[in-house]
């Protein structure tokens, strides 16, 4: 069961429903999809509903949830099946493919889009260079299939016109080293004719839209997609997708890839040439048909790379060889018209495939040697036309059905036999299911001699005029008794049947009318060979190459080609072969509306196409014997919590062991079934029972790691910061102790320096020592000082204490305070010689009158008069 998805999304597994009816599966369906879930699962089958806007459920983020993850241990989505798909392959080293299926315009082409880009992302951990352009080949290879093979319709904006299977290479390491690609049954009618509201391919728009001015003028095309008949014939110009924009895409892409620049010229070429061939017109003179607007001849000549007059030729005649003469006969105005169109649409049925071919030129594994690099495995991805049924149901639309009706039978037979070899694998007893077996409808179209391809083929080997009313009346004689067919005249009371133009098919999808209106034209298929030969020989190398037969002589007898019917049930034939042998995942895609709306869910609509899926059928054989298994590791993985036994860890003989401990401790073990790898689980009750326990115990056990986790935490902080305060106390001690051993080697041998250390610079101190340093420089000047004075007389020490008392008090007042001298006291005596015999005599009368022993203190003075 998904991981993160509450009920109110409805069941994420449609196994899981309480009933298996259509009821159920259908509300479930609209719910999810009301609540934004586009994606429920099947068992291993995702059932997508095209959401009609863009969702932001595919980023880098949301990949790194799927990877390496379980189906059910992430909500559904088409990257889990990709994932699957990717395991499946790399661990097991088998080959698989995921089959993508639903009607036009259920988002089956977005949804091979987002495998692709999906594998793309989850490969490639080294970053090489060549895994990467080998990725960058294939993602970009999307845009220029799209370009050529996709077109707007009724339905859908951007609707494959063909049918697409691409196998993705890996190595032994699991990267992609290369791919190919398949294509089947372009709709290559819609290059002439696309019904009401419709488009031709993207490919002629963006040329019109985008190409810049100096490309149109070399290819004679007008900026107006109006101006041709071919491409105006649906009355649809217009479209949500920006065709300007997209030829740039296209081009770039077509470089990266690898297409050279006169091969990108001819693609263009090519597509100009279609145009105007859409507007020649041919008119009569008298029995002689001609080109009314013959400058158009020397045009397509241009584009060609041939010559006019050859081009004309091949327009307006065709060279037949009786024996051994070859005559020219002229086509009548309805034969050149239809050799017109026909060509038209060869030369571009032609481009498709020489582009899937150039693409496959670049982007197969080459050089690989199996013994020396490893077995390469493969990853297919099928992308192919929806069931259609339209207004008017021709040889398109029941090729199209009929790939529809193998895909559906292939699907029930690989479901029901994937399940059926599970079981025997495992050793369950298998319970019988019933189901609508489809083989009778494609034994009624491909059977040999009998089906509905045969009487066509037959038809159009008959000599003579066979037209399609014949081949309606072959059929209505062999297949008048079978079930699953009727005509109007085989049931005259229906009136949506025309006479002679109508036949109905019951297809597992519903009934469809189809016209055989154009069957046996569009199963010859029929192109004149001087066509051929006019495209061989021209100059350009690129488009001789698309046509190899045209060097065939006029008179060389070739085989007769097979028809278009033959040729699309061989491939088919050959495509569920190729599917058979893989290991299949189904992505099964359903159109909630036909207006493209977001919001609106059609239950009509979608009961439908739920019931010609074939979906209901596959939740019941799902559910018949057991509606979920595991393996033994796995299961614990999710629920061992659940069980004091196994929680964390059991101590059992085996994982199979375990899990029934577990199952018998919840009272589960009447619901289950004990498979040699696996258990399996009868009722989506038992799922939803052990998942709520696992919900419960997870939350505790959240909890109790929130605690431990919480404490580990602090711890780790505490720790932390323990660590740095001893580091912390290691360094300052460090610092302490270099500082006090510097101090020491400096002022080591102050007592025998003259000036006793005083011209010893002082190291800097941490900044924790600077109080200190303070202190110790104190205790220095205080010794320095001891030094000084202690060799002092007694009268030198009385001058001493007095000059330090005066140097106290006239500290700042006086700049000299005659520290570097004796104070001699007599200064007149001492430093004035010239005047000092005129001051003793004065002192020596002055010292008569007033009996003073000594002069105490003498100096010159400048008095200073008011």
């Amino acid at each position: 069961m998904a991981e993160h998805e509450s009920l109110e999304f409805g069941k994420a597994d449609f196994v899981l429903l309480d009933n298996v009816s259509l009821e159920e599966f259908m509300a479930n369906l609209k719910l999810r999809f009301e609540k934004g879930r586009i994606y429920t699962y099947i068992g291993e089958v995702v059932v997508s509903v095209n959401p009609y806007r863009a969702m932001n459920i595919y980023g880098r983020d949301t990949i790194e949830q799927y990877k390496g993850r379980e189906l059910y241990e992430r909500p559904p989505h088409l990257f889990a099946i990709a994932d699957a798909a990717y395991k499946a392959m790399k661990r097991r080293n088998k080959d698989t493919c995921i089959v993508i299926s639903g009607e036009s315009g259920a988002g089956k082409t977005e949804a091979s889009k987002y495998i692709m880009q999906y594998i793309a992302a989850i490969t490639n951990p080294s970053q090489r260079a060549e895994v990467e352009r080998v990725k960058n080949m294939l993602l970009k290879s999307n845009c220029v299939l799209e370009a050529f093979g996709n077109a707007k319709t009724n339905r859908n904006d951007n609707s494959s016109r063909f049918g697409k299977y691409m196998d993705i290479n890996f190595d032994f390491k699991g990267d992609p080293i290369g791919g190919h690609i398949n294509n089947y049954l372009l709709e290559k009618s819609r290059v002439i004719f696309q019904q009401e509201g419709e488009r031709s391919f993207h490919s002629f728009y963006q040329l019109v839209k985008g190409a810049p001015d100096a490309q149109l003028r070399s290819l004679h095309i007008q900026r107006d997609p109006t101006a041709y008949t071919y491409i105006k014939v649906g009355g649809q110009i217009k479209s949500s997708i920006n065709d300007s924009a997209e030829y740039k895409a296209v081009a770039d892409a077509m470089k990266i890839i690898g297409f050279t620049v006169e091969e990108i010229q001819t693609v263009y070429k090519i597509l100009a040439t279609i145009l105007h061939l859409g507007n020649l017109k041919f008119g009569s003179d008298g029995d002689v048909t001609l080109i009314e607007n013959s400058k158009l001849v020397s045009v397509l000549g241009d584009l060609l790379s041939t010559k006019e007059e050859n081009v004309e030729k091949a327009l307006l005649y065709r060279t037949v060889a009786t024996g051994r003469d070859v005559i020219d006969k002229q086509h009548t105005h309805q034969e050149a018209s239809y050799g017109r169109d026909a060509l038209a649409k060869a030369i571009y049925e032609r481009l498709f495939c020489w582009i899937v071919g150039r693409i496959n030129d670049i982007i197969e594994v080459k050089n690989y040697d199996a013994k020396v690099h490893g077995k390469n495995t493969v990853i297919g991805v099928l992308d192919i036309y929806g069931f259609e049924i339209f207004q008017n149901n021709s040889f398109e639309q029941f090729c199209i059905n009929y790939c529809n009706e193998k895909l559906q039978q292939l699907f029930i037979q690989l479901v029901l036999k994937q399940e059926q070899e599970e079981y025997q694998r495992e050793g369950i007893p298998w319970k019988h299911i019933d189901y609508f077996n489809n083989q009778i409808i494609v034994d009624l179209v491909e059977q040999q001699h009998k089906g509905i391809f045969a009487v066509l083929d037959e038809a159009c080997m008959n000599v003579g005029k066979v037209t399609d009313e014949m081949f309606l009346q072959a059929l209505n004689g062999k297949l008048a008794k079978h079930a699953h067919y009727t005509s109007r005249k085989l049931s005259p009371t229906d009136k949506n049947l025309e006479f002679d133009r109508d036949f109905r098919i019951r297809h597992y999808a519903g009934d469809v009318a189809y016209s055989v209106v154009g069957f046996i034209d569009k199963n010859k298929d029929t192109l004149f060979q001087d066509f051929k030969r006019l495209l061989y020989n021209s100059s350009n190398p690129v488009l001789k190459a698309m046509w190899p037969e045209g060097k065939l002589s006029i008179t060389e007898v070739t085989k007769r080609p097979l028809t278009a019917a033959t040729l699309f049930k061989n491939s088919m034939i050959s495509l569920v072969e190729n599917l058979a042998s893989k290991e299949p995942y189904y992505v099964r895609c359903i159109k909630p509306n036909d207006v493209k709306s977001p919001l609106l869910f059609e239950h009509e609509r979608c009961k439908h196409q739920v019931e010609y899926l074939g979906l209901l059928e596959n939740v019941r054989v799902r559910r018949a014997g057991f509606a979920n298994r595991q393996t033994y590791p796995r299961f614990l993985q999710r629920y061992k919590m659940i069980s004091e036994f196994t929680w964390p860890n059991h101590d059992l003989p085996s994982d199979k062991e375990a899990v029934k401990r577990l199952l018998q401790g919840c009272g589960f073990e009447h619901d289950v079934a004990y498979g040699k790898t696996k258990v399996f689980i009868r009722t989506p009750r038992t799922i939803f029972s052990l998942e709520e326990q696992r919900a419960e115990m997870v939350k505790r056990i959240v909890l109790f790691l929130q605690k431990v986790w919480r404490g580990t935490l602090a711890r780790m902080r505490y720790r932390r910061m323990r660590a740095a305060l001893i580091i912390i106390r290691a360094y300052r001690r460090y610092k302490v102790k270099s500082y006090i051993r510097e101090v020491n080697r400096r002022f080591k041998n102050v007592r025998g320096m003259k000036d006793h250390g005083k011209h010893v610079k002082w190291p800097t101190p941490p900044k924790v020592l600077r109080k200190f340093e303070e202190a110790l420089r104190n205790i220095y000047n205080r010794w320095w000082a001891w030094t000084l004075i202690k060799n002092l007389s007694p009268e030198e020490m009385v001058q001493v204490r007095a000059k330090v008392a005066t140097l106290e008090c006239l500290k700042g007042q006086r700049a000299d305070l005659g520290l570097q001298r004796t104070w001699e006291g007599n200064y007149l005596k001492r430093d004035s010689p010239g005047t000092a015999s005129s001051f003793t005599l004065v002192s020596s009368d002055l010292q008569r009158k007033d009996k003073f022993m000594r002069i105490l203190f003498s100096c010159n003075v400048r008095k200073v008069c008011p």
